[in-house]
């Protein structure tokens, strides 16, 4: 293994699963990777330090990732030097540790979500090692002032806090990312100056839930509503994003902030998960339908025009009908411009896990399958109001399925596609032209995902 470090021209490959959290995770494990002189490659079977960084909230990401890890056995006989580490929140579960000890011994290191800090120190000792590095730390701790290699071209990631404290009795969330430790303030407000000072326009603050930073510190820094104020500031930004929120700590302070401050997007993300007060109590939620409702109407009326997206889980052990009904109000009375579903996933660990009344599937998927109905129509008709209206659009990029369509997304974090003018298809530089800019679109037609436009004076 001594061979993988003394090598010329060394490559490194990330697959990162799951949330924006281990997106930025990824990204520190990058600058580690690129501080010790490895360069980044396009797939496992180029590199020669190839990891996998995990997500433990749904079952398919558990074996989405087991399934990327057996293909990494065939890569490995053939490339027996080749370096592989396993990370992330999956690894923070013993049960997990194990698993990967007797069934994948060509995994080289197992570390865990509070290890970025030491990352260099766990890679030398596993590279040196003679099976696999076991390393796992507790979910402890601050990360200060790490390397990161950023992903996007347009958009920094910025961690904020870890971990959390609501045990939602469906979430692993607390038994892989520990208790909630928020970074000091000034470490925060030095990488959003960082990143804006490199040419970023837009600044993604990150936490379980944002909403409590500062609270472990006893608000020495002060809380969220006052980051976010400090963070809107810094010059040369085009939007100040967040998640994810809890409703229970949503203060009047951070509505106020939002109303005030004009860089900070003009949306919100707050998890609803159950529009049934009995089910939010089992849930563990700490609110109830009436004031999730008041919560929103509050942020509407501080910021007109705001959207208001939200998660909703179907099939929560002991949702009865009555229950999915109470779901199906509420969101006919919020109407949420977009909504991420979900089926309930069990989670071992969890309370919810171990109880046995369970929905059948028949059940589970006309369920789903009625709400993603009610939610496309809401999102669509919320997308049409953009008809005929001119909006500020950051690009991100070429659109996935055609380099001829640019891809953005406004303030208020609605995706735009623009089809580019004959003009712009001929430069041979059309794709960095446009990419982290802010231009100008007139939105032509809206579906439940998306809006297209035409772009002013191009």
């Amino acid at each position: 293994m001594n061979s993988i470090l003394s090598k010329v021209d060394r490559t490194y490959f990330i697959e990162t699963f799951g949330c924006q959290q281990n997106e930025n995770d990824s990204e520190i494990l990058a600058g580690h990777l690129e501080q010790l002189g490895y360069l980044p490659c396009g797939s496992p079977e180029e590199a020669d330090v190839v990891l996998l960084n995990t997500c433990s909230v749904r079952e398919h990401a558990d074996d989405r990732f087991f399934g990327h890890l057996g293909r990494l056995k065939t890569i490995k006989q053939e490339k027996p030097d080749m370096f592989i580490g396993v990370g992330g929140c999956i690894l923070m579960q013993p049960q997990n540790q194990q698993k990967i000890l007797e069934s994948f011994p060509f995994v080289d290191l197992i570390f865990g979500t509070a290890d970025l800090g030491r990352f260099p120190d766990l890679f030398f000792g596993a590279a040196d090692a003679r099976k696999t590095y076991l390393a796992v730390g507790p979910a402890e701790g601050i990360e200060r002032q790490l390397p990161v290699v950023r992903k996007k071209a347009h958009r920094a990631l910025v961690s904020i806090m870890y971990g959390c404290n609501n045990f939602c009795t469906y979430c692993i969330v607390p038994h892989t990312r520990g208790r909630e430790r928020s970074r000091p303030k000034a470490d925060v407000m030095q990488e959003i100056r960082d990143a804006a000072n490199a040419g970023y326009k837009e600044i993604l603050l990150l936490g379980q839930n944002v909403n409590a930073y500062g609270k472990d510190r006893n608000y020495e820094d002060g809380d969220f509503a006052d980051l976010l104020a400090d963070a809107a500031r810094v010059p040369g930004l085009f939007v100040v994003r967040f998640m994810t929120s809890h409703p229970k700590d949503v203060s009047a302070r951070l509505i106020e902030t939002i109303g005030r401050e004009m860089t900070v997007e003009p949306h919100f993300h707050l998890p609803l998960q159950s529009g049934s007060d009995a089910i939010l109590k089992k849930m563990n939620r700490h609110y109830t339908s009436a004031q999730y409702i008041a919560i929103a109407e509050k942020l509407r009326q501080a910021r007109p025009g705001l959207t208001l997206t939200t998660d909703i889980i179907v099939g929560f052990p002991g949702e009865t009908e009555a229950d999915f009904a109470k779901t199906m109000s509420l969101i006919e009375t919020v109407k949420f411009d977009s909504a991420f579903t979900f089926i309930y996933s069990p989670r071992e660990g969890t309370p919810a896990a171990a109880w046995d009344n369970h929905i059948d599937k028949p059940t589970l998927n006309r369920r789903y399958q009625a709400l993603t109905d009610l939610q496309y129509a809401l999102s669509r008709q919320s997308n049409e109001r953009l008809i005929g209206q001119t909006v500020k659009v950051l690009i991100t990029g070429p659109s996935e399925s055609d380099a001829s369509v640019l891809s953005g997304r406004t303030a208020d974090n609605r995706l735009v596609l623009i089809p580019l003018p004959e003009t712009s298809l001929q430069a041979d530089n059309a794709e960095t032209r446009y990419t982290n800019t802010v231009v100008s679109a007139v939105i032509r037609s809206a579906g439940s995902f998306s809006v297209e436009g035409s772009l002013v004076d191009p």
